[in-house]
């Protein structure tokens, strides 16, 4: 679970990045959290995952609060950032052990995962090259295999297909499937509203640093008295702001 409390964040003193933010990712969802560049997503995110402090308000993950207990809440999930360019100089295969070594990840425990990812994702060929020969599309699974490495109880996705070939992009949303109905919780930003709107279990919808809207399709349907695509809903809502 992820729960953010009155959160508040602004750069130089002036410009509300985030304004009172108050957004639940529960037990068991995936949550789609869409928004317009520049909406504040990237800030939430990296408050979440504690790159940067909110100014105010609380930010918990699994009820463990990120700047009380930065180490412990961030061992809490696994984080796939909306770049992939990391540690290129690293075999794939490096990189992996790096990670289960950062979250001591027994090897017997390791080797298990590390196979079953490679296979899912069709990278069991290339973990022995290097992250810089990588495509981008590899860079970008082999960053998901390392953050699934520790099997983390919330996933904090920002925009994870890019560059994903359609037989990936597939087993992930399997995956992110899996992962809910084992009633753990996964946060999805993404600019690919189809997706969402298959995928996701509730909305949440942000703009100038403010939730606009946040429940199921049907309820954010519901809400307009329409039963157009969440595409024409998110463009209607984010034009009136």
């Amino acid at each position: 679970m992820i729960e953010l409390l009155n959160v508040n964040k602004s750069y130089n003193g002036k410009i509300k990045a985030v304004d009172n933010l108050n957004l639940t990712v529960r037990d068991g969802e995936i949550l789609g959290f869409l928004g317009p560049n520049g909406a504040g997503k990237t800030t939430t995110i990296k408050m979440i995952t504690g790159i940067i402090n909110s100014d105010s308000g609380n930010i918990k993950i699994d009820g463990i609060d990120i700047k009380d207990n930065p180490i412990r809440a961030k061992k809490q999930f696994g984080f796939v950032p909306d770049s992939p360019d990391m540690f290129l100089k690293l075999k794939g295969i490096e990189y992996l052990n790096f990670i289960s070594d950062i979250y001591e990840v027994p090897m017997k425990e390791r080797k298990s995962k590390i196979e079953d990812l490679s296979k899912r994702l069709n990278m069991d060929h290339a973990l022995g090259d290097k992250i810089q020969s990588y495509s981008h599309g590899m860079r970008q699974k082999i960053v998901i295999m390392g953050v699934l490495i520790h099997n983390p109880n919330v996933w904090i996705l920002d925009e994870p297909m890019t560059g994903l070939d359609p037989k990936s992009s597939f087993m992930l949303k399997e995956m992110m499937r899996e992962h809910a109905r084992k009633g753990k919780s996964v946060f999805f930003s993404t600019h690919v509203l189809e997706v969402a709107e298959k995928l996701c279990d509730r909305i949440a919808i942000i703009n100038k640093g403010k939730i606009l809207r946040c429940g199921t399709i049907d309820e954010i349907k519901e809400h307009f008295k329409t039963n157009e695509s969440l595409e024409d809903i998110f463009l209607e809502v984010t034009k009136n702001e």
